[in-house]
């Protein structure tokens, strides 16, 4: 797998974002390649190494024909279709467009195909989408995280004057997303790049646990005295998370009838936990009582809270988050004085160093057979050992040293 975080707290645009893939290893080639299908006037990629606030990056610039042409989303649309494009590419700059048109439309409260995109209908905001979404596609991510998205503050001069910051149409387009204002009073976040991020940011996040491989840098046109102008798109190898961590629920108990303990413990099994049991102790001022513990998993702790809730007469808990060591185990059974009884067995190692009847099992057959149980435990443990006779052995090896 390999994983991308992007790095926001400058903002983004179409250009930061083309110069963030190209120095994390997009060849150019892929990205002049897609702006090239596009059936309109030529659109050249050039690409010069910069530094913001002394650190070095990437800007790709998009060198296009003047044009005075405000095309609408339909517009847009019969470009893309008819561009010769991977469906990958085609479909992604589409999906791009789209929100800036409804985004746009809910701004001017009119309909999207009715908008006119003014500057992201330039021909340079198209060969940002399609750049963008090319790279985002060669380089097949797994998974894309970022930060929360800088999006600048105070005034810009816009097609249709000036705008507060951050921009009506960014605000739309990152609905429901994370945003801060940012470091820098000017527009950090353009409407293509908050399109871009909300067509392709899957989880919201500070850096993913992971091996980084490569660290690509975009920079912007504007060099502010306040933050490097950068985005930075991190690539590289998800880290293996530790398993869940259980949870260690307590509680200390005084006032509650010693008969209702065994109900207790098995409705808490029968919710889910993995074990539970009773310690005696002695509280504050002399008195009797009890310490409930219960482990379980995460996914059942409001069900097994419910159930210390429902049936004991505690007012409040303590939770723990705990590991679990677990050796290897299988599930087995062994003849026994004409019956069956379950057998555990225990690895370490791929050696068997624990073997263990089921008592149940053994209890039942006594009664069958009307003899005493211990006799019964005592045929069953011999028979599992001669069945499995590694733990017998490891036990030797010990009272041989």
């Amino acid at each position: 797998m390999t994983i991308g975080w992007l790095d926001l707290s400058a903002g983004a645009s179409g250009d930061m974002l083309l110069g963030a893939l190209v120095d994390a290893g997009v060849p150019l080639p892929v990205l002049a390649g897609a702006v090239a299908a596009l059936p309109v006037e030529p659109v050249r990629l050039t690409v010069e190494q910069v530094t913001r606030h002394g650190l070095g990056a990437t800007r790709v610039h998009v060198h296009a024909p003047a044009s005075d042409v405000h095309r609408t989303w339909a517009d847009v649309r019969g470009i893309l279709a008819a561009a010769a494009l991977d469906p990958v590419v085609r479909d992604g700059a589409l999906g791009v467009f789209e929100r800036l048109a409804v985004a746009e439309g809910r701004v001017h409260r009119v309909p999207a195909d009715e908008v006119h995109f003014h500057e992201v209908g330039a021909l340079d905001a198209l060969a940002d989408v399609v750049g963008v979404v090319a790279g985002f596609a060669h380089l097949a991510l797994d998974r894309l995280t970022a930060s929360p998205v800088a999006l600048g503050s105070g005034s810009a001069r816009g097609a249709h004057g000036v705008v507060p910051v951050p921009g009506p149409a960014v605000l739309e387009l990152l609905a429901g997303l994370p945003v801060v204002a940012g470091p820098v009073p000017a527009e950090a976040c353009t409407p293509t790049g908050a399109a871009l991020l909300a067509a392709h940011v899957q989880e919201w996040t500070t850096l993913p646990a992971m091996r980084v491989r490569r660290v690509g840098s975009g920079a912007g046109g504007r060099d502010p005295v306040e933050h490097p102008n950068v985005v930075r798109l991190v690539l590289g190898d998800p880290v293996e998370e530790p398993p869940a961590a259980g949870l260690l629920l307590e509680t200390n108990v005084d006032d509650l009838d010693p008969r209702l303990w065994p109900g207790v413990l098995a409705e808490l099994l029968a919710a889910g936990a993995s074990d539970a049991w009773l310690t005696p102790i002695l509280m504050k001022k002399g008195r009797p009582a009890h310490t409930l513990s219960v482990l379980c998993r995460p996914a059942v702790r409001s069900a097994v809270t419910d159930v210390v809730v429902a049936t004991t007469s505690t007012i409040g808990m303590r939770v723990q988050p705990v590991q679990k060591v677990a050796l290897d185990r299988e599930q087995g059974s062994v003849p026994v004085l004409g019956g069956r009884v379950g057998v555990k067995v225990a690895r370490s190692a791929g050696r068997v160093v624990n073997v263990s009847v089921e008592f149940e099992d053994v209890a039942a057959l006594a009664r069958e057979l009307e003899l005493p149980v211990k006799e019964v435990l005592r045929a069953a443990t011999a028979a599992a050992h001669r069945a499995h006779p590694g733990a017998s052995a490891t036990l030797l090896d010990r009272e041989g040293e």
